[in-house]
């Protein structure tokens, strides 16, 4: 069989706090349910961290209600930081995560009143109304409404659809996101100047932008849970040095610090991305225990202008950990979704504030 992608798995974000940053996106986005939350020694990131093996607490979130993960991680060995300069729309790299809702005048009512401004609102593209707000550490975050669900729990958010991330060519892009990971169809393509992005950094400038989603809807074990997702590649027109976002930054400071994508045959998809210039950087070679319940095996490639994607096949991950029942993920078919009861139980990891 070759490699398959089954489609985004979560968004990792770089934190100072990681006890800070996780209470915020289980208060206002629901992210409560941790498939792994430990500590642990990062070796296979040293390319991305100057030589040096760092330490960093990572824990890997959901909202059972729907949508993708996110993986929120704090380096303990360094302190992270944010960038020397500030960046805006159209420097290269992931510059917003997205998030679903079921009713935007709802979610918007839940972060005015918890004392959290929204940055700016307006109408994209495909004229969706739509908010912007920050998190803790000044990372924006967009909010679209969206009717597919997995779950009625009771939060006004849900959780990842995807993300914008700058290139310098959104033509070379394409032949990794839409060629081999999958998101080939083109949802909008339009340049010009944009009404939701004018409150923005950076916004009012002339962009390409071109929101992409799978014409093949994502399969696997977790697709009813993540629903469907959207990459939106953009391009600053104008002639301003576009700054590489994580440009002689450590993996672990402030920021987007990958996409990634829930994948099968590691093997056969690296060869795949290998011959189309795309080869892995770095390689765990074997399975990596995520503390004790989780084991998967990952990879890392980066897009034409360094922005990494981590590319991650799962073998084991908890249902029910308190009572050591574990998935072993690897035995099952690649494109069979697990039963509704098993994720819904997963409700019982659930870290209630």
């Amino acid at each position: 069989m070759g490699g398959v992608v089954q489609g985004i798995q979560h968004l990792g974000i770089g934190v100072d706090n990681h006890e800070i940053a996780w209470k915020w996106y289980r208060k206002f986005f629901g992210m409560n349910v941790p498939f792994f939350n430990a500590e642990a020694l990062a070796p296979l990131m040293t390319i991305y961290t100057k030589g040096e093996v760092i330490n960093k607490r990572a824990a890997m979130v959901m909202n059972l209600k729907g949508g993708c993960a996110m993986e929120i991680v704090q380096p303990t060995s360094f302190q992270a930081t944010n960038a020397d300069i500030s960046f805006e729309l159209g420097d290269l790299g992931i510059f917003i995560g997205t998030f679903k809702t079921p009713d935007l005048n709802l979610a918007k009512k839940h972060f005015i009143s918890n004392g959290q401004e929204l940055v700016f609102e307006g109408s994209t593209p495909e004229n969706r109304d739509t908010f912007y707000v920050k998190d803790p550490n000044g990372l924006l975050l967009q909010v679209l409404e969206s009717e597919e669900w997995f779950t009625s729990y009771k939060h006004p958010m849900g959780g990842n659809i995807g993300c914008t991330i700058g290139c310098s060519n959104i033509a070379a892009s394409r032949k990794l996101y839409s060629n081999i990971l999958g998101y080939d169809k083109v949802i909008y393509d339009e340049t010009g100047v944009f009404e939701d992005w004018k409150g923005l950094p950076g916004g009012s400038k002339t962009f390409r932008r071109v929101l992409l989603g799978r014409s093949n809807p994502c399969k696997g074990g977790f697709n009813k849970l993540s629903g469907q997702t959207q990459i939106e590649l953009i391009q600053d027109l104008s002639d301003r040095k576009k700054n590489k976002i994580y440009g002689n930054r450590m993996w672990g400071d402030i920021g987007f610090v990958h996409l990634g994508f829930d994948v099968r045959n590691m093997k056969a998809l690296g060869e795949t991305l290998a011959e189309a210039g795309f080869g892995f950087t770095c390689d765990t070679n074997e399975v990596l225990s995520m503390g004790e319940s989780t084991k998967v095996h990952c990879t890392y490639i980066e897009d034409p202008d360094g922005t990494l994607i981590e590319l991650i096949e799962v073998y084991k991950i908890p249902i029910l950990e308190k009572l050591g029942i574990y998935l072993n993920v690897e035995k099952r078919s690649p494109e069979k979704p697990l039963p509704d009861t098993m994720l819904k139980a997963l409700k019982f990891m659930r870290i209630k504030d």
